[in-house]
């Protein structure tokens, strides 16, 4: 049951105090949240390259490090436009300009992941193979990447849990109530969780789509757990059934779809290269 006020304001835990830029360069200033996209794709780089290695592997090094260019293309503009699309489709009727107005924040990892799937699409198309192949390779290198931009919103305070009396609850800058660590929930289960999870299903060649099945269902099921503690947008709050909000609301065809996929590839057999 969460609380509607705050009694015991002695035992209110503030948010840590992090300056979000982490070092400046003369004039130029490297956010936390910046080195968090870099870590992210550092570490997609270094694990594709060990995936690569594998004898019944299809991917050379060269195509790792292609992969992260395009997945980095297609990570930044999807993350932005699905923000805008989801999140301030209303501001952007009213000023088109803000789907660029990237200083002001805002990425959607739904939006990102339907760039990312264009971006390898595309190279796949490149490359002579098929969508699946590719997502099935990519899919396991993502994870800890989503762990780290989670982490990165927690230096910038941002994703504002529900009000709780946990004894770990924190009290927001500019807030009076003591919320959940949304971020960190979501940083350990998006992150550290589906990696483990991404790991033991690819530890093995599997029929193809099984990788990326199970990477949309398992996501999409972690996601729509750690909303419940997660406050809603403002702007939105609940988008449906009084109690679901927009992040729940988009992983649900990711559940269905992974499920379906992931079902379909076990049942049509055969393996991989992944």
């Amino acid at each position: 049951m969460q609380p509607t006020q705050v009694l015991d304001f002695a035992a209110m835990r503030p948010y840590p105090d992090i300056d979000p830029i982490a070092f400046s360069l003369g004039p130029i200033s490297i956010h936390w949240y910046g080195l968090a996209y870099l870590a992210a794709f550092a570490f997609a780089w270094w694990y594709g390259g060990l995936r690569a290695a594998r004898p019944d592997n299809a991917f050379s090094k060269q195509d790792v490090a292609d992969l992260i260019f395009y997945g980095a293309l297609g990570a930044i503009l999807g993350g932005r436009i699905g923000y805008v699309l989801f999140y301030g489709f209303e501001r952007l009727l009213e000023d088109p300009l803000y789907l660029f107005a990237f200083r002001e924040g805002g990425m959607s990892f739904h939006g990102g992941m339907i760039g990312v799937t264009l971006a390898v699409w595309w190279f796949g198309r490149k490359k002579g193979q098929g969508l699946l192949e590719v997502t099935d390779f990519v899919a396991p290198l993502v994870p800890l990447g989503l762990g780290f931009g989670r982490l990165g919103n927690f230096a910038n305070a941002e994703l504002p849990g529900r009000v709780t009396d946990v004894s770990w609850a924190l009290v927001y800058p500019g807030d009076v109530l003591a919320r959940h660590p949304s971020a960190l929930y979501q940083a350990f289960t998006e992150g550290l969780v589906l990696f483990v999870i991404m790991v033991w299903v690819a530890h093995r060649p599997r029929p193809m789509g099984a990788i990326s099945g199970a990477f949309l269902m398992a996501y999409g099921c972690l996601r729509f757990m750690t909303e419940f503690f997660r406050e809603p947008d403002a702007h939105l709050g609940f988008v449906a059934l009084d109690w679901m909000s927009m992040g729940q609301v988009l992983s649900l065809p990711m559940i269905l779809g992974g499920a379906g996929l992931l079902a379909f590839a076990l049942k049509r057999g055969g393996h991989s290269h992944a």
